[in-house]
C-alpha cells in the first residue's frame, strides 16, 4: 500500500529549508528597501557590510577586485557592496555568450557582464527577492540595457530552460542556500554542454560551531551557512561537473573580519573562487546526463 504523504523527516526538512530561505529573503528585502531610501541596511553582519553610501561601496568593490572602469560602467545604485569577490574576473566572457547570474541583487555583475557579451549576447539575472528584482529592473532601464533581463526565482529552482547558458556567475549567494546540492544540479541543467561555472563565494575552512551555524544574522551575512571546501567540491562533482577548482583567497579575511567584528569569523570562513565545467559529452557510466 503506497503512502501518499511524504515522510515526517522529509516534511521537516522542507519546512526547515522554507524557513531558512524566508529569513534570507526578508533580510535582503530590507537591504534593497534601505538602499532605495538612502538609509543604512539594518543588517550588521551582511556580506561586505552593505552601505547606502556610494563612496563606501566603491571602496568595498575595489577591495573585491573591481576596477575603476568597472565601477563607472554600472548604473548608479547597482553596486550595493554585496559581493565577496569578482566572478567576472574568472569567467572569460566572450561576445555573443549567454550568462546567468545566480542571486543578481541590484544587477551589478549582470551589467558588467552585459558589456563583455555585447549586443549579440544575453544576460539573465535571477533573484528570489521581489524588492531586489524591482531595483535591478529599474537599474536596467536607467542604463538602457537591452541585453539584460531579470527573473524572479529561487536558485534551487531556476526559471531558465535547459542548456541555455554558456556561463553561470554568482557572487556571495550560494552560501545562503539551504540546499546547495540542488543549486548545482540546477546549474548543470541550464548550462550548455561545455558551459562553465565562475563563482565567488564564502566557504568554510573548518567546521563552524553550532552557535554560528544557527545565528540568523551570520547566515544572512554569508558566513553561518558556508560549506566546507571538501563538501562543496563533492556537491559540484556529484552534480556532474568536471575540472572543479576551489581556490581560497586568504587576503579576503581582511574584509570578512569587518562583517562581524564581534565574532572570530576568519578562523572559520574565507572567500574563494569556484570554477567547474559541464562536459561536452557524457562518458558511458559517468552519470552526468
Amino acid at each position: 500500500m503506497s503512502n501518499c504523504c511524504p515522510p515526517k523527516t522529509e516534511h521537516a526538512e522542507s519546512s526547515r529549508q522554507d524557513s531558512h530561505r524566508q529569513g534570507v529573503r526578508e533580510a535582503y528585502a530590507k537591504v534593497a528597501k534601505a538602499n532605495n531610501q538612502g538609509e543604512g541596511c539594518g543588517i550588521e553582519s551582511s556580506c561586505c557590510g552593505v552601505s547606502d553610501d556610494a563612496a563606501i561601496n566603491t571602496l568595498i568593490s575595489t577591495r573585491l577586485g573591481y576596477s575603476a572602469e568597472d565601477l563607472a560602467k554600472a548604473p548608479g545604485g547597482a553596486d550595493m557592496g554585496l559581493g565577496c569577490g569578482n566572478p567576472r574576473a574568472i569567467a572569460s566572457l566572450q561576445p555573443g555568450e549567454t550568462v546567468v547570474d545566480l542571486g543578481a541583487g541590484g544587477g551589478f555583475d549582470c551589467f558588467l557582464a552585459a558589456h563583455e557579451v555585447g549586443e549579440t549576447g544575453h544576460v539573465i539575472g535571477v533573484d528570489m527577492t521581489p524588492d531586489m528584482l524591482s531595483k535591478a529592473r529599474n537599474n536596467a532601464v536607467k542604463g538602457h540595457y537591452d541585453n539584460v533581463e531579470f527573473r524572479l526565482g529561487e536558485i534551487e529552482h531556476l526559471p531558465v530552460e535547459n542548456e541555455t547558458a554558456d556561463v553561470i556567475i554568482s557572487n556571495c549567494v550560494i552560501n545562503l542556500s539551504p540546499d546547495k546540492p540542488q543549486v548545482f544540479r540546477e546549474a548543470f541543467r541550464i548550462l550548455k554542454p561545455g558551459g562553465r561555472l565562475a563563482i565567488s563565494d564564502v566557504v568554510a575552512t573548518v567546521e563552524l560551531p553550532e552557535a554560528m551555524r544557527n545565528d540568523p544574522a551570520l547566515i544572512a551575512g554569508c558566513m553561518g551557512n558556508a560549506s566546507l571546501i571538501e563538501a562543496l567540491g563533492a556537491m559540484i562533482k556529484d552534480a556532474g561537473f568536471t575540472d572543479v577548482r576551489i581556490e581560497p583567497k586568504d587576503e579576503s579575511k581582511e574584509f570578512i573580519r569587518d562583517w562581524a567584528p564581534d565574532h572570530n569569523v576568519t578562523d572559520y570562513v574565507v572567500s574563494a573562487t569556484i570554477e567547474a565545467l559541464k562536459p561536452r559529452s557524457c562518458p558511458p557510466g559517468s552519470g552526468c546526463c
